[in-house]
């Protein structure tokens, strides 16, 4: 598992539970820049505080670290292999959306 796979897991979490970064942090008593940071892959965060993200987003640290692949929600019936397209797609536009962004 990389630091990028953490990021995209806690990010597709994060937007399932319908929370922004800075909504997130407030909830962490982080800074947004450390969400955006752990986010993008750029570190992970302190045993402390990944358990504080399990809490406020009702997930495992298990599925976060990627030593499980069971989803802490239900995308409506479909295959795990359609799951993780999915999430990957997100993934995709989350960053393409970053770039327009910088432009």
């Amino acid at each position: 598992m990389t630091v990028q796979f953490f990021g995209e897991r806690l990010k597709a979490v994060r937007k399932h539970k319908r929370l922004t970064q800075l909504e997130l942090s407030q909830r962490l008593e982080v800074s947004k820049g450390t969400i955006s940071a752990y986010e993008q892959g750029l570190s992970y965060p302190s045993i402390e505080t990944l358990t504080k993200i399990c809490d406020v987003l009702d997930t495992s640290s298990d599925y976060l670290l990627g030593r499980t692949d069971d989803l802490p929600f239900s995308l409506g019936g479909l295959t795990d292999e359609q799951v993780e397209s999915v999430l990957r797609f997100v993934a995709l536009i989350e960053r393409a959306n970053e770039i327009i962004d910088k432009a």
